[in-house]
């Protein structure tokens, strides 16, 4: 069965140089160092630099979730078809701190404790996230909309998002534009709130929170592209439960798309 991925495989898809330079420690340099790679996490960072996604567990010892994930900056419709139709769960697009940091997207469970905003909002004192069962703290930052769309919640309008959002962060980071100037650049495109809930990495990273969001820019890290992925997580065809990892690790194998744990990441970004 062809899937709405399975078109964009036979697609070439031209992107500005700097999009694909090489940011971080990638394959071909760990390789150079004669370092092993495992053969799976290899396979993921070639598919990744491709356009291609990637299913990646956390841990029984997190959420217990699959995601599946595309690096942000190839979205395309049918990027966007897929996640919405495969997986279930929430749309969402993991960024780096450094993107974070860039347009000073602050943390909502940050952003909703402001004093000023929990006198003039009291409902905001009632709706603290204090009681997460998998981690202290929320990823979430805010959600956007690209000033092109329409409603935004189209696949051509949150792929536009998503895709715009990742060739903005690379442009301005490659240009060294920051601070307000950044931030007048995001306004200019992008409004909020939006259709694409962004998640943002915790400074430090993997060291700190092993999250999805977290691996998942590890991994657009590790592949040497710019750390900003569009994802969903993957639920049980009745909604009720996540995707069991054996059933996911089946579902990707039967797609010829590379599985991941994520031990198995932070063991190469360890390496």
């Amino acid at each position: 069965m062809i899937t709405p991925f399975a078109w964009l495989s036979g697609k070439i898809l031209f992107f500005p140089w700097f999009i694909v330079r090489i940011l971080h420690t990638t394959i071909d340099e760990l390789l150079r160092r004669g370092r092993h790679m495992d053969e799976q996490v290899e396979a993921a960072i070639r598919a990744f630099q491709n356009g291609m996604p990637v299913c990646l567990f956390d841990s029984e010892k997190r959420e217990g979730e699959t995601d599946l994930l595309f690096p942000a900056q190839y979205a395309e419709p049918a990027t966007m078809r897929q996640l919405r139709m495969d997986c279930g769960g929430l749309l969402f697009l993991a960024i780096g701190h450094d993107i974070g940091e860039l347009f000073s997207l602050p943390f909502l469970q940050d952003l909703h404790t402001q004093q000023s905003l929990t006198e003039q909002f009291t409902v905001l004192n009632h709706l603290v996230t204090n009681d997460l069962r998998y981690d202290a703290r929320s990823a979430f930052t805010l959600s956007l909309n690209h000033r092109e769309t329409y409603t935004g919640i189209t696949d051509h309008d949150r792929a536009l998002t998503t895709r715009r959002f990742a060739l903005l962060s690379a442009e301005l980071t490659e240009a060294g534009i920051s601070g307000k100037d950044a931030q007048v650049a995001l306004g200019k495109e992008f409004r909020t709130p939006g259709h694409i809930p962004v998640c943002r990495e915790t400074e430090g990273g993997l060291t700190r929170r092993q999250g999805h969001t977290e691996l998942a820019v590890g991994l657009s890290r590790l592949a040497g592209m710019t750390p900003v992925v569009i994802g969903a997580e993957m639920l049980q065809s009745d909604g009720d439960y996540a995707l069991s990892v054996d059933d996911a690790r089946e579902w990707a194998k039967q797609r010829d798309i590379p599985f991941l744990e994520g031990a198995q990441l932070v063991d190469a970004l360890n390496s």
